[in-house]
């Protein structure tokens, strides 16, 4: 199985090392794309990194896992005029088994019109942005750590990425094979805190260009 993970600067490491690592356990084919090869920086204080293969080079995928980052890079990714971005994702959906995003990157396979019709869920700060910018998506109640719709795999924020990770393997590879991952990697989530999730704030997305009705 061959997966796609495409990146941009500000984009965040657990969206993309903690999955990374579960693909890799299970044997998947897995790479990191950009718009542009060279190098990018996750969000914040995270140490920069080399993307080796672009948009134009890539092969189709079987899955395609999008990232969630900060705000003003989602919101200069869903205002490009050329929308390279949105352009490779339902250029890649077209043929894809899922498409997949992890926390606030949501909002662009939402920007792209490939969650329209779908239920989805995303990072809790941002679930106010679906009605507000991507009216035609459906948010699923609650907060689940990861929804599937049909091809659609969405999930909830950052460290959900990891059981939704697990999700897509089981869809790819089965059963066994997603408990395997789980037993290589130990995965077996039992945190010495617990917190409630807050009330949804107001969409931290700000100066998005509404985006035009896709064909």
């Amino acid at each position: 199985m061959k997966i796609g993970i495409p990146v941009y600067d500000g984009v965040d490491m657990l969206d993309v090392a903690g999955p990374f690592e579960m693909f890799d356990w299970a044997n998947f084919d897995v790479e990191i794309v950009a718009a542009k090869p060279g190098m990018k920086r996750f969000r914040g204080r995270g140490f920069p990194f080399e993307v080796k293969k672009s948009f134009a080079e890539c092969a189709q995928y079987d899955a395609v896992w999008v990232p969630g980052g900060d705000p003003a890079a989602l919101t200069e990714i869903i205002n490009d005029p050329h929308q390279t971005y949105f352009h490779f994702l339902t250029k890649q959906a077209a043929g894809a088994k899922y498409m997949c995003s992890v926390c606030e990157g949501a909002m662009l396979l939402a920007g792209s019109g490939l969650l329209d019709g779908h239920f989805a869920t995303t990072h809790w700060a941002f679930l106010e942005c679906f009605p507000l910018h991507f009216p035609k998506v459906k948010v699923a109640d609650g907060h689940p750590r990861f929804v599937l719709d049909r091809n659609r795999l969405t999930g909830a924020g950052i460290s959900a990425g990891l059981d939704e990770a697990l999700m897509l393997i089981t869809l790819l590879g089965g059963t066994e094979l997603a408990r395997e991952v789980q037993q290589s990697t130990q995965y077996y989530p039992d945190p010495p805190v617990r917190s409630a999730i807050p009330p949804t704030p107001k969409c931290p997305l700000v100066g998005v260009n509404q985006p035009e009705p896709k064909q």
